[in-house]
């Protein structure tokens, strides 16, 4: 796979994920934290499912246990210097601030998850195509999550795509560096695997899943978590 096919592919992975996001705004004018919450929890499910049965497998088939671990400490490490950076911003103020701050994490969390996909090619197709439909599942709701603070501070729904578009393509430069990495050493690829493995760990579990608790106390994200854990399992198996 070359370089350029791989920034394309991720680039579209995350164009299309948090773009249709942005573009939900068209009709959902208003959408509901019981909305909110089971879609992150399905998201949630998908990820984590494939992250342990499908990306870090071939992680530390490629690379041994030890480098794969070691790749999954560094990818979790990199996204909680990024998350401190993020929370030490004052979040207090307009609408339209907040989704600029929502844009700029949800960008740097696109950045591993190219990775995983730029690099998830480099081992097989079948792996590349179960991680980019899982990100592109997984990005539809953070591209509503930014969308929406846009949408009641007065931002129209076409400027929303604009926005959440961008957000989306440093999926497409992790990709690129997935891809031209993984084409040095079989270890780069496992490493990448590792690295990107542990980003979406974090992600999932430090920010995602959280959240999906925090706006809709009900049992739709615990159900949608479920839901997407047995997608996830179906994805992995079958495509």
């Amino acid at each position: 796979m070359s370089a350029f096919n791989g920034m394309i592919i991720g680039s579209l992975v995350g164009i299309i994920g948090t773009g249709m996001g942005g573009a939900a705004t068209y009709f959902l004018k208003n959408p509901s934290n019981r909305f909110f919450s089971g879609i992150m929890g399905t998201a949630a499910g998908l990820m984590l499912s494939i992250v342990a049965f499908d990306l870090l497998p071939h992680a530390f088939d490629i690379a041994g246990l030890t480098l794969g671990t070691i790749g999954i400490l560094m990818g979790a490490i990199l996204i909680s210097f990024f998350d401190m950076i993020i929370e030490n911003m004052d979040i207090a103020g307009s609408f339209i601030k907040e989704g600029v701050l929502l844009g700029i994490a949800i960008a740097l969390h696109n950045f591993p998850e190219g990775l995983a996909v730029g690099s998830g090619f480099m081992v097989s197709q079948s792996l590349g195509i179960d991680i980019a439909l899982v990100i592109a599942l997984h990005d539809f709701p953070e591209g509503l999550a930014m969308a929406t603070p846009f949408s009641a501070g007065g931002i129209p729904p076409y400027k929303n795509v604009i926005y959440t578009v961008l957000a989306g393509i440093p999926t497409g430069i992790g990709a690129l560096i997935g891809v031209v990495t993984g084409g040095i050493s079989p270890y780069f690829i496992g490493l990448n695997l590792g690295i990107a493995g542990g980003a979406m760990l974090y992600v999932t579990c430090g920010d995602v899943i959280p959240e999906a608790r925090n706006i809709y106390k009900g049992k739709i994200s615990i159900l949608g978590m479920i839901l997407g854990f047995i997608g996830g399992i179906i994805i992995t198996k079958y495509l």
